[in-house]
This record gives structure tokens, C-alpha cells and sequence, in this order.
């Protein structure tokens, strides 16, 4: 005798497709169809954009060091290098927190990478 096949799998998908619908206009959140190519699109565009969020913030995080760098005659390759050289081991987003908030300790960094620049020469 043939096993019944059970259709919840199926349905449980359509009912979380139809709850991430709401708020959609018109049949975007209402019919199946229009619902399911709406929500598949907007999923596609979050998950690209969640990679695009953490290349967006490296870009912030470099320009916000280069216009402090800058601020102590250095341009944002040199003052990488002069940290690489002194050891100092701080990542992109300290050091632009750092050069927006705590314009002094920055100072100092900027100052040890600037050391150790003109001792490797």
C-alpha cells in the first residue's frame, strides 16, 4: 500500500514566503506568485548587500585614516607601513574610530609609525 506524502514541508515554505510578503504592494503580497518572485528578489539583494556592508565600511574606515594620516604629512600607504614597522597591531576600524574620536591617541600612533619609518631609513 502507498505511503501518503505529506504536503507541511511545502506549506510551511509558502506560509514563511507569504509572512516575509507582508507590506508588499498590491499582489506582491497577496497572490503566491507575485509574493514568492518578490521576496526570492528582495532575499537575493540582502544577501549581496551583506557583503557589500562590510566592503562599504573598509572604504569608510580607509578614507577616515588617510584624512587623519594626512593631517600628520603622511599619506595612508606610508602610515600603514610605519605601524607594520613599529609592531603596532590595530585594525582598520580602531584606527578610524580612533582618528575621529581620540584625535590625541591617534597622534601618538601616527607618531610611533613615523619612528619606525626613519629608523628603516
Amino acid at each position: 500500500m502507498p505511503r501518503a506524502v505529506s504536503n507541511v514541508p511545502r506549506l510551511k515554505r509558502k506560509k514563511q514566503i507569504m509572512k516575509a510578503a507582508r507590506g508588499g504592494f498590491g499582489a506582491r503580497s497577496k497572490l503566491w506568485k507575485a509574493a514568492k518572485e518578490n521576496v526570492e528578489r528582495g532575499w537575493k539583494y540582502a544577501y549581496r548587500d551583506r557583503k557589500n556592508k562590510k566592503r562599504d565600511f573598509r572604504r569608510l574606515w580607509i578614507q577616515r585614516i588617510n584624512a587623519a594620516a594626512h593631517q600628520h604629512d603622511m599619506s595612508y600607504s606610508v602610515f600603514m607601513h610605519g605601524l607594520k614597522l613599529s609592531g603596532v597591531e590595530i585594525d582598520r576600524k580602531v584606527l578610524a574610530d580612533l582618528a575621529v574620536h581620540d584625535p590625541a591617541a591617534f597622534t601618538a600612533i601616527a607618531e610611533a609609525a613615523r619612528t619606525a619609518l626613519n629608523a628603516a631609513a
